[in-house]
């Protein structure tokens, strides 16, 4: 795995990429997904060495406070003092000696080694070298504290922000929240929505299969299929001709409780990348209209080529800051609103590592004050009978079942949708029964018409929807 590729201008190795990729996202503020995306396509790494890449640029990231305090224990001038690629270097060395077995020692302290001699000079690599040897020599007795309070230990133990830890546990008990700091750790599966329009689940897995792709139907998505050992699923064939789209599980729930029926007229406010309008365009059999709302204009080309790869006619694009549409649409104007609304994104660290270092208590506050004003703006849109679904990626209370509650305090003529046949009653009864872990812990606390997904639950993010209906 140690493999030296040849780049556009010089020669890289998997850890080099790595190092790079770390360094922009701590100085830049870079999306790790995003960046490790663009970089690994630049370079085209061999399977090995990019997937080294991956474990080690999400890895280091996913144990960042951990590693940190570790490494200070051996870095007498102090981490904060070190030039960001020497203080990456070392995080992304100390994570493979301390939590990867597979990786041989020297090999992780010779590549560090060398790749300090390139970037710096001789006191660096001599002091990098020193550093990660007697990281080797003590890391049996590298362990953290017992005696600590749970909100520490949870954020040491799974590297998390001691607030954010704090702030869970009042919201979920530390049982349930340790479970979720230590789920949001493990690599996310990839899973695939089926397009019901050019094939069938049982259809499409066995295609797969033929591929040699190992495929499972999901059990939580009617239209999901988890894929393992398939490498980039947006370079398989079937991806471009509009067979699948690549979607986490929770995110295609969304679509199911919103429910479009064929002939309908549909707003999706806040529409961009496109994944969920195109999945309810699907559910339609691409008959009615979807009117996909973004307020930014880049974003709708996004929204417009999902369209066009799926081959769905019915998805009209608009750009527009969604608490403004009430003064661009008649009242009473959709069967249907979704609002997937902004959000701290806590339920996605598994994919976005770097939010849980970068989000504050105060962003929560802020987006809060966003949603709400979101929800007052598009409730008028909606007709009467019809239906409001309400959708986040996080896990975060204030965000979800508190935010909607305020909601149906201050708007009588809207109520949950409490008919246990309906989308989100089946969704309910499917959650308590085939819930991994937790198994009905979330949906214990929230009325009928809110669900709340966990991480830990189904290995998938961490989703929050309501379904609501105006009387």
């Amino acid at each position: 795995m140690n493999t030296v590729i040849e780049g556009k201008n010089k020669q890289l190795s998997a850890r080099q990429i790595a190092l790079d990729v770390l360094v922009r996202v701590d100085r830049d503020g870079s999306y790790s997904n995003l960046l490790l995306h663009q970089t690994l396509q630049k370079h085209e790494l061999s399977r090995p060495d990019a997937a080294l890449a991956t474990e080690l640029v999400y890895g280091t990231i996913q144990r960042l406070n951990t590693i940190d305090y570790f490494l200070a224990q051996f870095v007498k001038q102090g981490l904060r003092k070190l030039e960001p690629w020497v203080k990456c270097l070392l995080r992304l060395s100390f994570y493979q000696l301390y939590y990867l077995e597979r990786i041989p020692e020297h090999a992780a302290v010779n590549e560090a080694v060398n790749i300090a001699k390139k970037k710096g000079h001789q006191g660096i690599s001599g002091m990098v070298n020193g550093v990660l040897r007697n990281v080797i020599r003590q890391k049996a007795s590298l362990t953290i504290p017992e005696r600590l309070a749970p909100a520490a230990r949870i954020a040491l133990l799974h590297s998390h922000p001691e607030w954010l830890v704090a702030r869970w546990i009042e919201q979920y008990g530390i049982g349930a929240t340790e479970r979720m700091c230590a789920a949001a750790n493990v690599p996310p599966h990839v899973s695939i929505r089926m397009n019901r329009l050019k094939s069938d689940r049982t259809e499409l897995i066995a295609e797969l299969a033929e591929e040699g792709i190992d495929a499972a139907p999901s059990a939580l998505a009617p239209a999901g299929i988890v894929v393992t050992n398939a490498g980039n699923m947006a370079l398989n064939p079937k991806f471009g001709a509009g067979v699948f789209s690549i979607q986490d599980e929770s995110s295609m729930l969304v679509a199911e409780l919103v429910d479009p029926q064929p002939g309908m007229r549909v707003l999706d406010c806040c529409a961009a990348p496109g994944g969920k309008t195109a999945h309810m365009a699907e559910k339609m059999d691409d008959r009615g209209e979807i009117i996909a709302c973004d307020i930014h204009e880049h974003k709708q080309a996004l929204i417009e080529a999902q369209a066009k790869r799926l081959g769905l006619k019915s998805i009209r694009t608009i750009v527009q800051d969604a608490r403004e549409l009430a003064g661009r649409f008649p009242e009473d104007s959709f069967d249907r609103v979704l609002l997937d609304a902004p959000c701290s994104g806590l339920g996605v660290i598994r994919r976005k590592p770097e939010i849980k270092w970068t989000k504050q208590a105060e962003d929560i506050t802020a987006v809060s004050v966003v949603q709400r004003d979101l929800l007052e703006q598009v409730k008028r849109l909606v007709k009467p009978g019809g239906v409001l679904v309400y959708s986040t990626c996080t896990v975060e209370r204030s965000e979800n079942d508190k935010m909607i509650e305020a909601f149906l305090q201050d708007n009588p003529d809207f109520r949950l949708d409490a008919d246990p046949g309906g989308p989100a009653g089946a969704l309910r009864q499917k959650l308590e029964q085939t819930s991994v872990a937790d198994a009905g812990a979330s949906a214990a606390v929230l009325p009928m018409g809110m669900v709340q997904i966990l991480p830990q639950q189904f290995g998938t993010d961490g989703f929050f929807i309501a379904r609501l209906i105006r009387v």
